[in-house]
């Protein structure tokens, strides 16, 4: 938001290229649409600019700075084991807890902006379940868009019958595995020999993500999380919440901690892959689809399903979060840690209150190293 206010000040108060109300109406399909909405209005006035090159231009100067810190901090971390060294460890451990911390005010923030009425809330809730069940993200989306159709048409009987539907059939698998809490957490033991991706397979679980990341990065997270650390054992949930927290750090947009997932799964390379397929979607999207989109958007339909789909990621993040915070509080000093951290994330409204409580992490964190109590 702090870059959105950025590109508003100088492009549409002090330059004039557009109207306030033009401004509004483009930001609003892009916050509908998948992708991060500075770099959509990047590559927007980029192509207001100089056309199509001038899209390409501006989208790459948003993220290129980004990329390249997360670049070189991802390959000190992966290549010179910074993580298992020493002090480096306990920071790393303390910081993962304020991480899980940011994850959770996160999804509150977000939610508060999403979950507009009791419908939303409900999707939202059997999303959760049905992540923490282990279902599959895409129907899981796809059902949350539909369903929400169907309520928004007056027809809540019918979208009443599709939530008791899914119940019913998350519950026998439930009441069979239980849910799969231990499988998402320890999927991948500490220091186990971590596999390694193919570059199409990292494009493509980069592309995902790009292409389902509604509403912030932080609706990412699912995603990678899933791709990464469940099902592609290429990083471990602490790995993951480290990538976080060097992103928390930059002045930078925190979907860039995707480079960090990338190179984990196939080092330089991989680092291209993830982070070329999970910038495409915004690229194309504004470059190649503005307009039929832009009326694809107005209609209320296409409007409440992708509202609906918001929802269920909203539900996606804090199943998935419920896997980092286990993963990212190990004692009791953590514990506290996560709750000082979370304490301030909702206390103060600082632009830089996050890379500040992620900083005090690292330092109390290096402090309780330094003094032997960790």
């Amino acid at each position: 938001m702090a870059q959105i206010a950025m590109i508003r000040q100088e492009l549409v108060e002090e330059e004039k290229w557009v109207t306030p109300e033009h401004f509004n109406r483009v930001l609003a399909m892009y916050q509908v649409l998948p992708g991060p909405e500075a770099h959509e209005l990047c590559v927007y006035f980029g192509m207001l600019a100089r056309g199509r090159i001038g899209g390409v231009l501006a989208g790459l100067g948003f993220m290129l700075p980004g990329f390249i810190l997360m670049f070189v901090l991802s390959w000190l971390y992966l290549r010179h084991g910074l993580q298992t060294t020493g002090t480096f460890a306990t920071v790393f451990a303390t910081v993962q807890a304020a991480v899980a911390a940011l994850i959770v005010r996160a999804i509150h923030r977000i939610g508060g902006h999403v979950l507009a009425d009791r419908w939303l809330w409900a999707i939202a809730a059997l999303a959760f379940v049905a992540q923490v069940a282990g279902v599959h993200f895409g129907l899981t989306l796809a059902l949350s868009g539909g369903c929400y159709v169907l309520a928004r048409q007056g027809r809540g009987v019918l979208a009443t019958l599709m939530a008791v539907g899914c119940v019913a059939g998350l519950s026998p698998w439930i009441a069979a595995n239980g849910l799969q809490l231990a499988m998402t957490t320890g999927a991948v033991p500490e220091q186990a020999a971590l596999a390694q991706r193919s570059i199409l397979e990292l494009f493509v679980s980069g592309l995902k993500a790009g292409l389902l990341t509604f509403g912030g990065a932080y609706t990412a997270i699912p995603f990678l999380q899933e791709d990464a650390v469940s099902d592609g054992a290429w990083m471990t949930n602490a790995q993951f919440l480290d990538g976080l927290a060097l992103s928390s750090l930059l002045p930078a947009p925190l979907i860039i901690f995707a480079t960090f997932v990338g190179f984990a799964g196939g080092g330089a390379a991989g680092a291209l892959a993830v982070t070329a397929g999970i910038f495409l979607p915004a690229f194309a999207l504004t470059l190649v689809a503005h307009d039929p989109l832009e009326r694809l958007v107005s209609h209320p339909r296409a409007r409440e399903f992708l509202e609906g789909v918001t929802a269920g990621v909203v539900g996606l993040i804090a199943g998935t979060a419920v896997v980092l915070v286990i993963a990212g509080i190990k004692s009791v000093a953590h514990a506290l840690v996560f709750a000082i951290a979370l304490a301030c994330l909702f206390r103060f409204k600082s632009k830089a209150v996050i890379p500040l409580t992620v900083a005090g992490a690292a330092m109390l964190g290096a402090a309780l190293s330094l003094a032997g109590l960790a």
